[in-house]
């Protein structure tokens, strides 16, 4: 679902930047800043819903997937949960964006043993079934990458331009 959220959201800034002629949305590169903004206030709701409600994913699905080795759970749980909407904001203000998306690829990195243990341990999310390692370990690569892409960080190699070398012509 997150994934859905992220490219469909990307998908309706970049839209919005060649419809309106926005600056703000006029290259791929900030709209999958917003997109994954986006995405990051959906995950993050859920780190401060309340058990019981059972039409998203709450506090104690996250609550279950914390590694028994990690302590103060419920706290690490509430403070990612602020981390992601942090995160969120700096990447839609220019300013923080290079900034929000380094440390929010660091946060991902941080929270891949939670994803790995979750599934390992077959930790079941929303109500419904676990989401399988193969699935869940190339989502947060998906994510490290977007994250510093949208930051700048990641760029292509200098030299390089998007029109086929002499040797491909």
């Amino acid at each position: 679902m997150t994934v859905i959220v992220l490219v469909l959201a990307t998908l309706g800034f970049r839209l919005l930047g060649k419809l309106s002629g926005s600056a703000r949305f006029a290259t791929w590169r900030a709209s999958a800043g917003h997109g994954l903004a986006v995405m990051l206030v959906m995950t993050a709701s859920a780190h401060f819903v309340p058990p019981g409600v059972s039409f998203m994913p709450n506090h104690a699905d996250l609550l279950a997937m914390v590694p028994p080795f990690v302590p103060f759970p419920a706290a690490v749980v509430y403070l990612t949960g602020v981390l992601e909407l942090a995160g969120a904001v700096g990447l839609v203000l220019p300013g923080t964006r290079r900034a929000a998306g380094a440390c929010l690829a660091l946060l991902f990195v941080l929270l891949l043993p939670a994803n790995v243990y979750a599934a390992l341990a077959d930790v079941p999310f929303a109500g419904g079934t676990a989401t399988p390692l193969w699935q869940r370990v190339p989502e947060q690569i998906l994510y490290i990458g977007v994250a510093l892409w949208a930051a700048g960080i990641l760029r292509r190699p200098a030299g390089r331009t998007a029109t086929a070398s002499p040797a491909a012509r």
